[in-house]
């Protein structure tokens, strides 16, 4: 039996129609944060910011309570960033990341990269025909093309790499905003670390892309099992009705998932994975100056280019109470949203708070007056505040 999800809009509206992006995000340099060479004072994390000459912006906190360092590097590109026609481009483009470069995870790449550039060819004719024989007998070609570029393959050399050396927690993930790449070292392998992610990002290659799409590919199908994804994601196309964030998904659809395009990957990696558009987060055993001069020795060569430029979108207000109704089976579910202010706005730390006296897991007056009263199974509240709005 189907039973009814219902998802209802309320009409507290904070923001004007339009949110005006400044001219300086349009420039070669994206709104940053400012530089902070010391500490500021009582700063228990002791972070501090930097900026190479790239623009590569750098995060440091010092922490000697044990020999390991966790990293993250991140890139302003997410799914918010995935073209109309190509969605879930962000989020599969971090799966191929993992695959090497042109001297991690191959034989001899030399003799590789012309099976990869027929592969490249061979998915752009797939993506330009709609024929289903045609497409089968692409796919066929695909195949025999894949099977000769695996014998160069080394497949997950670099995550091996990384497990010799004693990382762990080597992930990443996708969001609308950004991606992330994130590992813990041990403190000695600063340097190693250092190599391996500067060459990843400077001289990528997308091999084994046919597996790896259908990896992606059975992501979004176990999506499609998820009641709590469906709500939100139909809440969220309620919330932002002309906007990536309601209109298009991270996973991407299914007919973009089933047609990709190796040529358009690599655009948009070229486009957006550049040092003037990404940032370092380093916590753990290190001395500051010197992790300073190995990022620089090693992540400082990389040239920043100029970024596209953001788009704006018109962000309409609801027109009284709006409401969705999702039939899945699963439990009955309801989610209240009101539309908020974006994360720079003035009010938006006054909104987390507020939150936290709502729901903070313990002691908040959803936990105690409904979870904890048993008067319903689950219940809560988290603030969903993103770059151009929030709910």
């Amino acid at each position: 039996m189907n039973t009814l999800i219902k998802t209802t809009l309320a009409v507290l509206w904070l923001i004007p129609a339009s949110v005006a992006i400044p001219k300086s995000d349009a420039q070669l340099w994206p709104r940053v944060p400012e530089i902070l060479e010391l500490p500021l004072a009582n700063d228990l994390l002791q972070a501090t910011v930097h900026r190479l000459d790239n623009g590569l912006t750098i995060y440091l906190s010092p922490n000697h309570q044990e020999p390991r360092v966790a990293a993250w590097i991140m890139v302003r590109a997410g799914g918010k960033h995935d073209p109309s026609f190509s969605t879930g481009m962000a989020h599969y483009l971090e799966h191929m990341l993992f695959k090497g470069s042109t001297s991690l995870g191959t034989l001899d790449h030399s003799k590789e990269q012309p099976h990869l550039d027929r592969i490249l060819a061979l998915y752009e004719k797939l993506f330009e025909t709609t024929k289903p024989d045609e497409r089968k007998k692409i796919y066929k070609e695909i195949d025999a093309e894949n099977i000769k570029a695996t014998t160069y393959a080394i497949p997950n050399e670099m995550d091996k790499a990384y497990r010799q050396m004693g990382f762990n927690s080597v992930n990443a993930f996708t969001g609308q905003e950004y991606t992330a790449y994130v590992c813990n070292f041990p403190a000695n392998r600063a340097a190693a670390w250092a190599t391996l992610e500067a060459d990843r990002f400077a001289h990528p290659v997308f091999r084994l892309f046919q597996t790896e799409i259908e990896t992606v590919y059975e992501e979004k199908n176990r999506s499609l099992d998820n009641a709590g994804r469906i709500i939100n994601e139909a809440l969220a196309k309620q919330l932002y009705k002309v906007h990536p964030y309601g209109q298009q998904t991270v996973l991407g659809s299914i007919e973009h998932l089933k047609n990709p395009s190796l040529k358009n990957m690599y655009a948009y990696y070229d486009k957006h994975y550049l040092p003037n558009n990404m940032a370092i987060a380093l916590a753990g055993n290190f001395d500051r100056k010197e992790m300073l001069a190995l990022l620089q020795m090693y992540f400082g060569a990389w040239k920043a280019n100029p970024l596209p430029k953001p788009r704006r979108w018109d962000l309409p207000k609801p027109k009284g109470v709006e409401r969705v109704e999702v039939k899945y089976e699963a439990e009955e579910r309801v989610i209240i949203a009101w539309p908020l202010v974006h994360n720079r706005h003035p009010d938006a730390d006054a909104l987390t708070v507020m939150d936290m006296i709502m729901d903070n897991s313990v002691a908040g007056i959803i936990n105690l007056t409904l979870n904890q009263a048993q008067k319903v199974k689950q219940a809560g509240s988290y603030p969903s505040l993103n770059n151009d709005a929030g709910a």
